[in-house]
């Protein structure tokens, strides 16, 4: 195993942070390698929002479900999915760009997560630690608003990074599905409901039954307050690049 595939091997989510500041070249690396990342057609359908004001981390700390931790993060980035950039370009250059669609928000979505991702593997490699922001997605209409965020830029991934407190370096990763159970040859197989709770086995905590586990994790996460407002907001998101096409 060489060095890179041990960090990701390694690399876990990071909740508490020192007081010790991101240094400037650090961010700068952590940003370059950002941008280095894969892109559709190498048009880089994203924008990165460094938030240093503290008033924004702590609004953002509220409207991300209330993680008081997000606003004591030394480093704060917002990668947004942005199709706006091109299309002003295309009507500057006097094209005729349709509206921006479904399928552009997609893969633009797809852009931004790979630089995010490229984000964070910089950063571990610098011995920063690093958390996904996944709650950027709800109160859509906050998120843009806090962030200047027009019509077609969209807050789609935020990373909180800084240096790890002794007991976040100590913190055991959790466990991932082995890869039997989650990579396939050629097609997706069919599997009935019982062997998809069996192959989350890996999973489960605590002394309860498979069942019990499950049931309180669907009500935990999946029925939860914040993973409905996620797919309330995550619907008018889309709403706003819902043009037709044909």
């Amino acid at each position: 195993m060489n060095d890179t595939i041990a960090q990701l091997h390694e690399r876990r989510s990071v909740r508490a942070y020192t007081d010790e500041p991101v240094s400037a070249a650090d961010e700068r690396a952590i940003l370059e390698a950002a941008c280095q990342a894969p892109t559709a057609g190498n048009q880089q359908l994203y924008s990165i929002i460094v938030v240093r004001d503290q008033a924004e981390k702590e609004e953002l700390s509220v409207t991300c479900d209330n993680q008081p931790f997000i606003a004591k993060a030394p480093l704060v980035l917002v990668f947004c999915v942005d199709v706006l950039r091109w299309y002003r370009a295309f009507v500057a250059a006097g094209a005729e760009p349709r509206e921006p669609g479904v399928g552009d928000f997609l893969l633009a979505l797809e852009d931004t997560a790979i630089a995010a991702q490229n984000a964070v593997v910089a950063a571990h490699s610098l011995g920063l630690g690093s958390c996904y922001i996944g709650d950027i997605l709800e109160r859509r209409e906050d998120q843009a608003r806090i962030l200047g965020c027009p019509r077609h830029v969209v807050p789609a991934v935020m990373l909180v990074i800084g240096h790890p407190t002794e007991g976040q370096l100590k913190r055991v990763k959790p466990v991932r599905l082995p890869l039997e159970d989650i990579v396939f040859e050629n097609r997706y197989p069919e599997q009935d409901d019982a062997g998809c709770l069996r192959a989350l086995e890996p999973k489960r905590t605590g002394t309860g039954t498979p069942e019990d586990w499950a049931r309180a994790f669907c009500e935990r996460k999946w029925n939860s307050g914040f993973s409905r407002e996620m797919t309330r907001s995550a619907a008018a998101i889309l709403a706003d690049f819902a043009t037709d096409v044909s």
